[in-house]
């Protein structure tokens, strides 16, 4: 599958493997040639479910081991404790400003953004204060459990457990018991407060990029 949503996030825009072509080298370079009529760097999304060999075949042809994930999952999620969140079913202006001005690596693609966070139902909740939003994160419904994305904080307002309200109130909102959600390997800030909130590691995944 050639995925493709103007250039922001990788996992938006990069092959998802599904199956064992008849010809692998001719399916890469299918691949090539659908990134480079839109001007971005091939890059394929290996996870468990990729063909045995990919990996190493994209290693041979000078791809880079690029962002090292996990996936994390959670049967139980803890009480919300009533704290004051907006939560809406589309992102706002200042939703958006506050999740880009954090998580914005992609220069002017916030539009481009904004239209892959809308494709799907969804709940966006935010922390205000005094007219300010200083963490968001939204969550996708899917069956009985709820995928937890766009979660950020803006940097004067970490450390105070903003972005665990936010994701215990999502978690309310919604009425799951079980929750998943995915983070950079590098980042151990996040492992930490998910691990503290019940979360653990249940998959790995990461991507080739030439």
């Amino acid at each position: 599958m050639l995925r493709y949503a103007g250039g922001v996030t990788k996992r938006a825009n990069s092959v998802l493997p599904l199956g064992r072509p008849a010809d692998l080298g001719a399916a890469i370079e299918a691949a090539e040639a659908f990134y480079g009529d839109r001007d971005l760097r091939p890059a394929f999304s290996m996870g468990p479910g990729a063909m045995p060999g990919l990996d190493e075949e994209l290693e041979r042809r000078g791809y880079e081991l690029v962002d090292p994930t996990l996936v994390m999952t959670a049967a139980s999620l803890a009480p919300w404790r009533g704290e004051r969140v907006r939560i809406e079913d589309q992102p706002w202006a200042d939703w958006l400003d506050t999740w880009w001005a954090v998580d914005g690596r992609y220069e002017s693609g916030l539009a481009h953004a904004a239209r892959v966070c809308a494709g799907v139902p969804a709940w966006y909740a935010a922390y205000e204060e005094d007219g300010e939003t200083l963490a968001v994160g939204r969550a996708v419904p899917q069956g009985d459990t709820l995928g937890v994305y766009c979660m950020a904080t803006r940097p004067e307002a970490r450390r105070r457990g903003l972005a665990r309200t936010i994701l215990r109130a999502l978690a309310h909102h919604a009425g799951t018991g079980s929750a998943y959600l995915v983070t950079t390997a590098p980042n151990q800030a996040a492992q930490a407060l998910y691990r503290s909130e019940g979360f653990e590691v249940a998959a790995r995944y990461h991507y080739r990029v030439r």
